[in-house]
């Protein structure tokens, strides 16, 4: 039993004889008082409370008690959590397809992943999630919430949605087997645009890939890149390291500090930039959070590329996953990560070189008599190549850029029923892009010929 199971690890010191006890005589007697505390409060749970009580949800319980009140992101994974992580870094797994903390009892969406249902439904950074299936989160812990988020493919759960500004609303999502594909792209005229969602196993070989074939589909016009980490979640450090590594040729990409000096590790580059040096945009918004920060301040400190968009969710600490034998596994803050110039964006953020706020972007269909021209004053000039008929369209200089669409402002939703989503990647709609595919150019004019 787990009860016998602590009993062994605590009761033997508790009962140890003072010759035993080592140099910090006090401090130890005082945490194997609070022990023993422990222990009676286990004890009279088990014996008084109104219904029965297994030992292990007891213990689960207050392990992760423990663990989360540290900072949001420690917690105890039993054996099924810990198999559920593991799945997840490796780029498939079941659920919504949402990365959520909890923030002052309540779940917080940190971003919705691609296609996926959290995704289509329109759920966003920063939304509140207050009920499942009509039932309050509040009094779950984040991995009971999480738990009863995940469920068979195919069926149904219904999330209460807290927003700010707007009304709460209800969304019905569809659990389905999540497959991430991590890394897309395509081309944009003479510029290769690559996003990430979130960094797993497989996205530096895939970012690769994806940098390969836009360079041979573009050729020798191309002008640059924008790479899109915006609501990604974070990942893997390793991912992070190696994604960033990709377009730097030398200097530290990142530093790890724990509670032990000699624990500091430094990560620096290797030589080698896979778009050659061409110009490079980023974009982070508040859904930009963990690894996707580590990347965004490698490249901005090493001003290797421009950061555009809103501030960066901030979260700048290093989680370990420590297995406990037999009883799944604990992840840890064991440390915090600086950028290059010894910035900890902790609970602060990467600040964006160039801020620029998401609007919904649409033309602005004018009847033509209203359009104001040249030709409709009075008295104009006549053009002679036209000779009293109607000329030819004239076609764009080769190259030349399509006018980008004006924004306007992204209306808010009628009360019942979930905002309408900016489709990202597409600059259309997307005014966030549209804004960097025009510094690609504008950098691009200034580059000289042949590099």
């Amino acid at each position: 039993m787990i009860r016998k199971v602590l009993l062994a690890a605590g009761t033997t010191a508790w009962l140890a004889t003072s010759s035993l006890v080592p140099a910090h005589a006090a401090e130890r007697k005082e945490t194997y008082r609070l022990m023993e505390l422990f222990a009676e409060v286990f004890e009279k749970v088990r014996s008084d409370y109104v219904e029965p009580v297994k030992d292990e949800d007891l213990v689960e319980a207050a392990l992760n008690g423990m663990l989360s009140s540290l900072d949001p992101h420690s917690s105890y994974l039993n054996a099924k959590n810990a198999r559920d992580m593991e799945v997840s870094t490796k780029g498939e797994f079941g659920g919504l397809g949402i990365e959520v903390t909890m923030e002052s009892g309540w779940v917080k969406v940190v971003s919705p992943i691609d296609d996926t249902p959290a995704y289509r439904a329109g759920l966003q950074p920063g939304d509140f999630i207050t009920h499942l299936d009509g039932e309050p989160v509040q009094g779950l812990t984040l991995s009971e919430a999480v738990d009863r988020m995940r469920g068979l493919v195919n069926t149904d759960i219904k999330l209460t949605v807290r927003r700010a500004s707007v009304e709460p609303f209800d969304v019905k999502l569809t659990r389905a087997v999540i497959k991430i594909q991590t890394v897309r792209s395509h081309a944009e005229g003479n510029i290769g645009y690559v996003r990430i969602t979130q960094f797993s196993q497989t996205t530096d070989a895939d970012l690769r890939k994806h940098v390969g074939q836009l360079k041979k589909d573009i050729g020798k016009g191309l002008s640059g890149f924008v790479i899109d980490l915006r609501n990604n979640p974070g990942g893997l450090l390793d991912q992070a390291i190696a994604v960033s590594d990709d377009f730097l040729d030398k200097g530290e990409i990142v530093s790890t500090r724990s509670r032990r000096a000699e624990d500091t590790q430094r990560f620096n580059a290797k030589q080698g930039d896979i778009v050659d040096g061409l110009p490079l945009v980023l974009l982070v918004n508040d859904g930009s959070a963990s690894a996707s920060e580590i990347v965004a301040g490698a490249l901005q400190d090493h001003r290797r590329a421009l950061v555009l968009g809103t501030r960066s969710f901030g979260k700048g600490s290093v989680q370990t996953l420590i297995p406990l034998p037999g009883h799944g596994s604990m992840r840890l803050t064991t440390a915090r990560y600086y950028t290059p110039s010894g910035r900890s964006i902790q609970a602060v953020g990467i600040e964006p070189d160039i801020k620029v706020l998401q609007s919904k972007v649409e033309p602005i269909n004018v009847p033509e008599r209203e359009r104001r021209s040249e030709a409709n004053l009075r008295n104009a000039l006549q053009n002679p190549a036209k000779n009293g008929k109607e000329a030819p369209d004239a076609k764009p200089a080769e190259g030349a850029a399509k006018p980008a669409p004006q924004p306007e402002p992204e209306k808010e939703k009628e009360k019942g029923g979930a905002p309408a989503v900016i489709k990202m990647g597409d600059p259309a709609q997307d005014y966030q892009l549209a804004r960097a595919l025009d510094l690609i150019r504008g950098l691009s004019l200034y580059r000289p010929q042949g590099n």
